[in-house]
């Protein structure tokens, strides 16, 4: 077989095989070749190159969509279609649920500025009806329309993550690259460098004040117990939520008294000493037990979905989760000038911040933290390079010693003034010490 002119891959093992190569001066194509055989694959590669012998890029295209079967290609194809055309894409995002409904409101809110039914649209980009007349100033003003939304830095940024992806399903119908595939589109985390707000970890007195809460029968909420336990795990473990109220009996030894989780967010796995005051919850938590997880009633209804598939339970718990919080009288979220969304101050979240905190002052070494929580996250970093109250204000005490506001000459006048005033001081004495001061 002669040399191919351009290259073939698959992108994921046992996958279909993609064809390669350069169309025109400084634009490179990829085309599914819909086999994963790679002898027939080679063959229709083959027939690829075959086409640019002819006589101009027009008809060189329609040879290549008459080959690959692609009539739609040379046709105008509605931006409504461009979610089916995704959906039956082999190369298509597999993420959860929730996830793929994110995936489909985010190409329904592009298209909707992309056909001039927003105000932005009208004033600043002409719209379009099909997805051949798609290009990069388009979504350049879709960039700049979604920082009008006073959305978050890292919303922005999924969104055009979610497009990107979409639209590099879709390469077999349009000529060119990938409008989303330029950086410009993406917002950087200093834009919010302002927002002082940040998550707050809890202190040793707010974490008492939530166990008395929780062990009071002044306060409710939904399956109390369960959310009681719940916060132990997150107090003494340092995980996440969705880790801490799955977590199934299958993955607790008491008698070694050590936890195993496998985190749901990244995959890891790290094994936890069980602390003497979540043990006790734990034994008293063998009472409810009917099913294989530790917090059965919480996990049912965390787990709850609506018709559509969508997760609507793990709201209703968190909402639950909060409530508690604001029985201490700490507010969880707060307004922030030029963003809709509030931002979360305090939330169980704040319970692994914690847990690095007190790591921290109590000298626990990085790398043993690093092997509880199960990731070297930001959160690690912050607390140790702030190791305390107390370490701090030593550090302020002894540079305060040399940093007075009195000058040398300042210091020596008050002294001369001092022996003035002591007529109890030796009168050779304060003569020599005149001397020396002045």
């Amino acid at each position: 077989m002669s040399q191919l002119r351009g290259a073939l891959r698959q992108k994921t093992k046992n996958g279909p095989y993609y064809y390669r190569l350069q169309v025109t001066d400084g634009v490179r194509k990829e085309f599914s070749l819909k086999t994963c055989d790679f002898e027939e694959a080679c063959r229709k590669a083959a027939e690829l190159d075959s086409v640019w012998e002819a006589p101009n890029k027009e008809v060189a295209f329609a040879q290549i969509n008459a080959i690959k079967g692609f009539t739609k290609q040379t046709s105008q194809i509605p931006l409504s279609e461009i979610w089916d055309l995704y959906d039956q894409s082999p190369d298509k995002a597999t993420p959860q649920i929730k996830e793929q409904i994110f995936y489909h409101s985010t190409l329904n809110e592009f298209i909707a500025f992309a056909s001039g039914e927003t105000e932005f649209t009208r004033r600043k980009s002409q719209p379009i009806k099909t997805l051949d007349q798609l290009n990069s100033l388009l979504v350049q003003d879709f960039t700049n329309y979604l920082k009008t939304t006073r959305i978050a830095v890292d919303t922005h940024n999924r969104k055009m993550k979610r497009l990107r992806k979409i639209f590099s399903c879709l390469t077999d119908y349009y000529f060119g690259p990938n409008p989303f595939q330029t950086k410009i589109i993406f917002r950087h985390a200093h834009e919010e460098q302002d927002y002082v707000v940040r998550r707050q970890p809890f202190t040793q007195e707010q974490e008492q004040q939530l166990r008395d809460v929780l062990a009071d029968t002044v306060h409710r909420v939904m399956n109390k117990p369960e959310i009681r336990c719940i916060y132990y795990l997150g107090m003494y473990t340092g995980q996440r939520l969705k880790d801490c109220l799955l977590l199934q009996w299958q993955n607790i030894d008491l008698r070694q008294k050590l936890i195993f989780v496998k985190q749901f967010k990244t995959g890891k796995e790290v094994t936890i000493p069980i602390a003497p005051q979540l043990l006790a919850v734990l034994l008293e938590a063998q009472a409810w037990r009917i099913n294989q997880y530790v917090c059965p009633k919480t996990a049912a209804r965390y787990k709850k979905t609506d018709a559509a598939g969508k997760n609507v339970g793990n709201n209703h718990v968190n909402i639950d989760v909060l409530r508690v919080i604001r029985w201490i009288g700490l507010e969880p979220s707060v307004s922030v000038h030029g963003r809709d969304k509030k931002m979360t101050v305090y939330g169980f979240h704040s319970l692994r911040h914690s847990f690095c905190s007190f790591c921290a002052e109590a000298g626990v070494p990085k790398a043993v933290l690093l092997s509880i929580l199960g990731t070297e996250s930001d959160i690690a970093d912050k607390y140790y390079t702030h190791v305390g109250d107390a370490a701090q204000r030593q550090a302020i005490e002894a540079i305060s010693l040399n940093r007075g506001t009195k000058t040398p000459q300042d210091k020596i006048n008050e002294a001369l003034a001092l022996l003035n005033q002591r007529p109890d001081v030796p009168p050779d004495l304060a003569v020599e010490l005149k001397r020396i001061l002045s």
